[in-house]
């Protein structure tokens, strides 16, 4: 009997991160003290405005098809919002909103890669991005970076990473999962890059008003707007309001590329929930003020996690600019056993002895493309960031 799955699914690899949440989740349900600091996403409610705007739509009947790419009024909010952050001119024809970002991203890759074609990976990365660029049939090419310079790339490295293959390359800053911005001078390199060899840059914005240096939001555009018919930018309401379930997304980008994506939503997807957008659509158009109490708090969180973590011995980690990840070096405990006698050689075993001896949930740094770290989530409440990173203390101290 022939094999049942095809290829692309037999090679793909589980998101680490929803499945790590997810075990967290189902030990806590099990009446376990689980404290989760895993979590991807904004331990805030939906701000009630967003809330009931979605009520009304559902009482007023806004429950049909709209049209694949969204509704216009969404688009037209989208595009004025690109131009208040970005100070960028992009007509509603030049969005598409998706079943989130990731969704988004997706079709981007389906849209501009094929068999053949390298996409630069900037690690650490998101999870996703490797995967989402192989199920186009394209090839990841991974370009390394340390801590020590914040975790961004040498450009004389990206630069060797370069060949008549590359296709693409994907940014995210504030990073997920290092939670660092790529300075200006970096993003002039790689826009110097992209127009030499004239690559596309899918720039990843889902965090950018999450970022605690004061200043608005800034990608590849802002130092090279001349980039723009080789920039396609993604984003969506999942982090910046606190509406990861609403799952709403969105693509801008030069006319003939979010057509081709649209056409790909409209063979998968069509459209995002209806209810969901006229949400959205209040949360880009309806009071701020949410935006502000949330990134604070993840500023005063991300300060809290860096000075505790930097108490225990053999810890390493760049203080974060922005989003609620760190990304923290643990290999100085490698090489130890635990109590039960288990070496910890790696990210996935240190993790387990951590979610097992200290009941703390993080992620591996193998997902993310560097084995030394484990992601620590800064999205919860401050007296369970200290109860978690002391128990990681203890459970460290265990090691022999």
């Amino acid at each position: 009997m022939k094999e049942k799955l095809a290829t692309r699914v037999r090679q793909l690899k589980p998101s680490a991160t929803l499945a790590i949440n997810a075990k967290a989740k189902a030990l806590k349900a099990q009446g376990i003290d689980i404290i989760n600091l895993s979590a991807g996403e904004p331990d805030f409610d939906t701000p009630e405005h967003i809330k009931e705007a979605a009520i009304k739509a559902i009482r007023e009947g806004f429950t049909r098809y709209t049209p694949v790419a969204g509704i216009p009024e969404l688009r037209e909010a989208i595009a004025t919002q690109i131009q208040k952050d970005y100070g960028l001119s992009y007509t509603p024809e030049e969005v598409v909103v998706s079943c989130g970002a990731k969704q988004a991203l997706f079709n981007l890759a389906q849209a501009l890669f094929e068999e053949g074609d390298e996409v630069l990976v900037l690690a650490p990365y998101w999870v996703s991005y490797p995967p989402i660029v192989e199920l186009a049939g394209a090839r990841p090419v991974i370009v390394p970076s340390e801590k020590e310079n914040l975790f961004e790339p040498e450009l004389s490295a990206l630069e060797r990473a370069i060949t008549p293959k590359t296709k693409g390359l994907i940014l995210n800053s504030p990073s997920n999962p290092t939670g660092q911005l790529y300075s200006q001078n970096f993003l002039k390199g790689v826009a110097e890059l992209a127009k030499q060899h004239g690559f596309f840059i899918i720039s990843d914005d889902i965090y950018d008003k999450l970022r605690f240096d004061g200043r608005g939001p800034e990608n590849i555009l802002t130092v090279a707007p001349e980039l723009r018919e080789q920039t396609i930018m993604v984003n969506g309401v999942s982090k910046t309001y606190a509406m990861t379930g609403w799952r709403i997304g969105w693509a801008v980008g030069p006319k003939d590329i979010i057509a081709a994506v649209s056409r790909i939503q409209g063979q998968s997807t069509s459209n995002a929930t209806s209810i969901a957008q006229k949400a959205a659509l209040e949360a880009l158009c309806g009071p701020q003020d949410c935006i502000v109490e949330m990134r604070e708090a993840f500023k005063r969180r991300a300060t809290l996690l860096y000075q505790k973590l930097k108490e225990i011995p053999g810890l390493d980690l760049p203080k974060p600019q922005g989003t609620f990840y760190a990304f923290v070096d643990f290999s100085a405990y490698y090489g130890r056993q635990a109590p039960g006698g288990t070496t910890l050689e790696d990210s996935l075993t240190m993790c387990d002895y951590l979610l097992e001896e200290a009941k703390v949930a993080t992620v591996p740094g193998i997902a993310f493309g560097d084995d030394r770290c484990l992601r620590i989530s800064f999205a919860n409440a401050d007296e369970e960031i200290e109860k978690g990173v002391s128990r990681i203390g203890e459970a460290l101290k265990k090691l022999a």
